[in-house]
């Protein structure tokens, strides 16, 4: 059986497509979970997704998912930028994790530029769109094969 991925995405992704087009696109959270599924199956990666705009249902997935799964992707959104909880959790797990923004969000708002994700993260992957995704799940399979 392949590797199993976790996909965690945070607050106010669920309004993908119509939230901020400017800034987003036009994809929905949908469209990325099936863009997600049809690259998983190219890699042999099993994939389950969850998103919540409560940060106790995040920690809860991301704690499940060290019985579960081989590797997370995060897309925190604003919990990015605020959560130590969400990096405490990461850390206990000690499962490889890929932080993922759809926006370059360094060439956002200065708030948007210190994450608390990224230190317990095997990389970061912003600025590409969907294309993000489809970058953390190459990622992880490398990580996967060392």
């Amino acid at each position: 059986m392949g590797k199993s991925v976790l996909v965690v995405n945070g607050p106010n992704l669920n309004l993908l497509g119509a939230r901020e087009p400017e800034i987003y696109g036009h994809t929905t959270l949908k469209d990325i979970e099936d863009l997600c599924l049809q690259k998983a199956s190219d890699l042999g990666l099993e994939l389950a997704f969850m998103q919540s705009n409560h940060e106790g249902a995040m920690l809860d997935a991301i704690q499940g998912a060290a019985s579960r799964h081989d590797g997370i992707i995060l897309n925190a959104g604003a919990f990015t930028h605020t959560s130590v909880a969400l990096h405490d959790a990461l850390k206990a797990v000690g499962l490889p994790c890929v932080e993922v923004h759809l926006s370059n969000v360094f060439a956002r708002e200065e708030f948007r530029h210190h994450s608390f994700i990224s230190p317990v993260a095997i990389g970061v992957i912003c600025g590409f769109g969907v294309m993000s995704y489809r970058l953390a799940l190459e990622a992880l399979t490398d990580k996967f094969e060392q």
